[in-house]
């Protein structure tokens, strides 16, 4: 799909993908914020049903493949952030993802578990889903996620 084509929701169910209902922010901020035609998440965890997938740091309990798998389901409740704010399908194109990526000393495989995310995001929005990325190493994160991804979207 490109940005012009409409439907991001067809895609979605074409892809077998439900969003998952909005993570409730665990602390003083919003889900997600529009400022004229962008979109900004809030920091996403990897929660499914209220709670963390999993705790851990990448390269040391948690390995990068269920981190990445762990990105994925962070962007996943970063799109559905951005859809209960101004509708998915109001989406032109993905324009940054930031990843941070609680890091067990010594490990510098973050850009591949953030390509979780962003497998993802190209996977749904096609060309419209190619973004500029960080991938960023951490020595905590909030909850003991072992992973957070931030979402910056243009709308039509």
């Amino acid at each position: 799909m490109t940005a012009a084509a409409p439907g991001w929701h067809a895609r979605l169910a074409e892809l077998g993908i439900r969003l998952p209902p909005v993570a409730a922010p665990v602390a003083a901020y919003v889900p997600a914020v529009r400022t004229g035609s962008l979109v900004f998440t809030s920091g996403q965890l990897p929660f499914v049903d209220g709670g963390l997938r999993r705790t851990g740091k990448v390269g040391g309990s948690v390995d990068v493949e269920a981190a990445a798998a762990d990105a994925k389901v962070c962007a996943l409740n970063g799109l559905a952030a951005i859809d209960d704010l101004v509708g998915l399908d109001e989406v032109a194109r993905v324009v940054r993802v930031v990843g941070y990526v609680a890091s067990a000393e010594g490990f510098t495989s973050q850009p591949r578990v953030v390509n979780g995310a962003s497998e993802l995001l190209a996977k749904i929005f096609g060309d419209a889903g190619r973004h500029a990325r960080s991938a960023i190493g951490v020595a905590e994160l909030p909850l003991g996620s072992p992973v957070e991804v931030e979402l910056t979207v243009e709308l039509r």
